[in-house]
Formats: structure tokens, C-alpha cells, sequence
């Protein structure tokens, strides 16, 4: 067994080669992690393993994320089908209509879940329906923190809980679960918090708009573009929504996440093969499934003849995604990562570190708050999120084991603290990305970004009533069992 000092040398490397990587240098987190996972090798090799042994450890972490790592390729079929047939924008078509003055936060809250939800991206929310919408709350006299608060409340609620997620597909890689399980396990703690968000919003709604003109032509320009009825480039129909019905319908059904991601891309392609006879043809669906969905050049004309700058960008930036290779970057920092957990397992660097953190922990409910305190910790001391839901959750997965606890049981604790908090440290890199795209600064947004606040919060409260403690036959968890 490693001495605690050297499996803490490995851990302030991480974080220290991660700092300089992201904050200093501005670099994409895969390098950073890897010259992690060298650290960690070279202290394997002093603790006495043979390279042998260390790079089977590497091997057997990436085993364990292998399933997730299929559904994030798969998924990134989904999305460029998805896109083709018209299912997305469809979904965003309809959120779109949602949007009125007198409700604008809570329209805001909505339609950006409903595009995070669509798309499985914070990020790409923010960047695209956030911007535009940043501009409609300045022409209606919104305060701008309360309207990035609603924008980050709805994109990271979809951010969250759509299987299109990276991090939605991450944490229970990293927890050793499914993502249906996953799922399905922050379901409760996530509605309590969005219930809360909305009432919120709906009275600062009450009390920030006063009646007036309001200038609606950003949304009515950008709604329009996405009906062909409107001259816009795909035919809108409600039929179009059955694909993700079906998913939903299949997870309701316990069926495996695998065959129920794939069965909702034959139905996208069905139902755009149907509703999409100008863009949509095997042809398409095989090379958006494999390069993620782009708009033609007759569209493109059409679309910058029609929109303007602002919308035309947006529009592109925003469905422009999705493919096999639209997914290798997440699959990428999948690997990399569970080479890093593979060897501060295998030599048991991890081990020392949580036998030290778990004395705090007394029972399954302490083991969740420890888990999302140490998720925060993370996002602060390595700012990144998927680092935060990596390294926790390495770290805690055998001690959930040996608590009897279901997998699904850490994998929400690591989404419910891990994912959100990331918003909230101004230099985290999502923190830095929300400051360089909606124009506005963490202390100016954070008061009111309520879902990010309040998910750990009520996630840990939950856990305390018992109401999302599962033990490893995922029944409701009653007693301490020791692992079989």
C-alpha cells in the first residue's frame, strides 16, 4: 500500500499540470490529463509495479467506461440523424413559442431546456439560444444577471438529465452503472429543484416586467428559419416529436440504453425520411450519423439571404453538430481519463485517500454529502468539470460498493454537484465560457442561477430523507450491507 503523501503527490501534480494546462495556457483538458497519467505511472513504477502491470491497469479502467464509450458514439449518431430529420429543430420550434414578456424567465428557463435537452449540451445552449436571449432581456429591460441565471438554470437542467450528454454519459461510467440507471436515479432531487426554479423565476418574472413593447423579432426571425412553412429549411410537424417519445418510453420500460438509443435513431430516420424529402435521404443519414449534421450550400444561401448575421450564426453554430467524430473529443477525454483512475486504483493510491476522507463519512447519506463536497472541491483545484465528475468518482465508487449502495447512487451525487457547480468558479472553464459568451461576469449571475445552487443542495437533502438511497439491487436502501 502507497503512503498517504505519495498518493497526495499524484493527486497535486494533476491538479497542478491541469491549472496551468486550462487556466494559464488555455489548453483543451486531454494533454493536461495525460501528463496526469504519466505522474501517476512513474508513481506506480516507484511504488514498485512493473510497466506490465500498470498498463494493464490503464486497460482495465478503460474496460470499465467501455459501455459508455459505445453509448457516447452511438449517441453521437442520434444527434446528427436527429438534426437531419428534423426532430431537433422541431423540438426548438416549440420552444420557441413558449416565449412571452410576461413570462420571459420563465420562457427562458424552458426553452433552454428544451434545447439542452434536445441537443445534451450546456455549452451549445448558452452559446446560441443564451446570446439571443441575453439580447431579447436587455431590449425588455431585464436584469441581465437574472436573465443569465434563467439561461443557466434551463441549460444545465438538459445538460443534466439528456442522454445526448456527455457528462449525463460520463458519470456513470465513472460510477459503474448505466446511463438509464443514471438517469432515472436524478429524477426525483432534479424535479423538487426544477419546481423551485420555475416558481422563482415565475415571481421575478412578476416583478421585473412592467407591461410595455417588447421586441420579439429576434425570436419570431429565428422560429421562422426553422420552418420551411415560414421559409425556413425543415417542415415542422408534432409527428416529428415521436422519436424522443419513444427513448423516453423505453427507458419508462427498462430497456437497455444501448438498443434504446438506437431504436430512437431508426425512428429519426423513419420519420425524416418521411417529413424531410428535400434533405433527407439514406445518403444523408449515413454521412450526418458519421460526420454530424450540416446545412447544404442551397441552404446556407437560403439562410443568409433570409437571417441576420446574429441569427444566421446562431442557427449554424447551434445545429451544425452531432456525428461519430462530433463525439470523439468526450469519448477521448473518456479514455484518458480511465487510464488515470485505472492506475490510482490498481496501485491503490486512491484507496489511501479515501480511507482518510471516509472517516467523515458515517453513513450512505454522509458518503453522498462528502461525494458532492469533494465534487465542488474539484471544480475549484482542477477547473474542469469533467475532471470533477472523474476523479470523485474513482475515488468513492468501491466505498459505495462496500456501503451496499447502487452505483446510480454515486453517479447522481457526481452529476447533481459536479456538472452544476462548474458555473459557479469564475475560473473553471465553464465559468470562463459563460463570461466570454453571454457577456457577463460569475458575480453577476451566480445569485440567481438557482438550479446550480440548489441541485447539491436538495440531491444531499434527499439522501438524508432516504429518498434516493438504493442498495445494490436497486431497491430502496434500508440497512448497511456488505458487498457480496
Amino acid at each position: 500500500m502507497p503512503k498517504v503523501w505519495e498518493a497526495l503527490i499524484t493527486l497535486v501534480a494533476l491538479v497542478a499540470i491541469l491549472a496551468v494546462g486550462i487556466v494559464i495556457y488555455g489548453a483543451d483538458v486531454h494533454v493536461p490529463m495525460f501528463v496526469g497519467v504519466c505522474v501517476a505511472a512513474i508513481m506506480a513504477l516507484y511504488l514498485g509495479h512493473k510497466w506490465e502491470d500498470i498498463e494493464k491497469m490503464m486497460m482495465d479502467g478503460i474496460y470499465k467506461a467501455l459501455q459508455s464509450i459505445c453509448i457516447l458514439i452511438i449517441v453521437g449518431i442520434l444527434i446528427g440523424v436527429w438534426v437531419n430529420a428534423g426532430v431537433v429543430p422541431t423540438m426548438i420550434y416549440y420552444g420557441l413559442q413558449l416565449m412571452h414578456p410576461t413570462i420571459f424567465f420563465i420562457a427562458t428557463l424552458l426553452i433552454c431546456s428544451i434545447t439542452s435537452l434536445a441537443t445534451g449540451t450546456s455549452w451549445g445552449t448558452m452559446g446560441t439560444m443564451g446570446v439571443a436571449l441575453m439580447g431579447i432581456g436587455f431590449g425588455l429591460g431585464m436584469n441581465p444577471g437574472m436573465t443569465a441565471g434563467a439561461i443557466l438554470s434551463g441549460a444545465y437542467f438538459g445538460d443534466k438529465m439528456s442522454p445526448l450528454s456527455d457528462t449525463t454519459n460520463l458519470a456513470p461510467a465513472m460510477a459503474g452503472t448505466d446511463v438509464m440507471s443514471h438517469v432515472k436515479a436524478m429524477m426525483l432531487p432534479t424535479a423538487i429543484t426544477y419546481v423551485i426554479c420555475i416558481i422563482f423565476f415565475g415571481v421575478l418574472g412578476v416583478t421585473q416586467y412592467h407591461g410595455g413593447d417588447a421586441d420579439m423579432s429576434r425570436v419570431t426571425e429565428f422560429a421562422n428559419a426553422l420552418n420551411i412553412a415560414h421559409g425556413g429549411v425543415f417542415h415542422i410537424n408534432p409527428i416529428l416529436l415521436l422519436p424522443p417519445v419513444i427513448v423516453i418510453v423505453a427507458v419508462a420500460m427498462k430497456m437497455p440504453a444501448i438498443p434504446g438509443i438506437t431504436l430512437g435513431i431508426f425512428a429519426g430516420a423513419i420519420v425524416g425520411l418521411i417529413f424531410q424529402p428535400g434533405n433527407c435521404d439514406p445518403g444523408t443519414l449515413f454521412s450526418f450519423g458519421m460526420n454530424g449534421f450540416s446545412f447544404s450550400d442551397d441552404m446556407h444561401a437560403l439562410l443568409q439571404s433570409s437571417l441576420s448575421a446574429e441569427t444566421y450564426e446562431t442557427m449554424t453554430t447551434l445545429l451544425e453538430s452531432g456525428g461519430i467524430l462530433g463525439m470523439m473529443n468526450s469519448v477521448a477525454m473518456t479514455i484518458i481519463a480511465m487510464m488515470f483512475g485505472g492506475i490510482m486504483e490498481g496501485t491503490h493510491q486512491l484507496e489511501v485517500v479515501v480511507n482518510q476522507l471516509k472517516k467523515l463519512a458515517k453513513g450512505p447519506a454522509a458518503l453522498v454529502t462528502l461525494t458532492e463536497i469533494t465534487c465542488v472541491l474539484s471544480n475549484m483545484t482542477m477547473p474542469e468539470q469533467y475532471i470533477s465528475i472523474v476523479v470523485p468518482g474513482r475515488m468513492y465508487a468501491e466505498e459505495y460498493r462496500k456501503m451496499g449502495l447502487h452505483p446510480s447512487v454515486l453517479s447522481s451525487a457526481l452529476e447533481g454537484a459536479g456538472t452544476v457547480t462548474s458555473a459557479l468558479v469564475p475560473w473553471n472553464t465553464c465559468g470562463v465560457y459563460i463570461r466570454d459568451t453571454l457577456s457577463i461576469t460569475v458575480p453577476e449571475y451566480a445569485p440567481f442561477a438557482m438550479f446550480n445552487w440548489l441541485m447539491p443542495v436538495i440531491n444531499a437533502a434527499c439522501a438524508w430523507f432516504g429518498w434516493t438511497l438504493k442498495d445494490m439491487d436497486n431497491k430502496p436502501y434500508k440497512k448497511r450491507k456488505a458487498a457480496v
